[in-house]
């Protein structure tokens, strides 16, 4: 399960603002505040903002005993 820590790290990782990601995952400002101050439990509008995340090349680091994370996805363009 995505955390709401990791919800806020991966916004600030693609440098988007709450509006940014709200229009872009279709939901309203005050929801993905509310996903990011664990206002809010799992349900459609957490996973619409998960999978835009994702969709922007965000990956979610499930705990492993050193804690949960986000990192962007490495490029699959190789260089020459």
């Amino acid at each position: 399960m995505v955390t709401s820590a990791q919800i806020r790290a991966a916004r600030g990782l693609l440098n988007w603002t709450v509006r940014d990601l709200a229009e872009r995952a279709g939901v309203h400002r005050n929801t993905v505040t509310r996903a990011e101050t664990d206002a809010t439990g799992p349900g459609h509008a957490t996973s619409a903002i998960c999978t835009t995340l994702e969709a922007a090349g965000v990956e979610f680091i499930p705990e492993n005993g050193g804690g949960a994370g986000v990192r962007l996805r490495k490029s699959s363009a190789t260089v020459t």
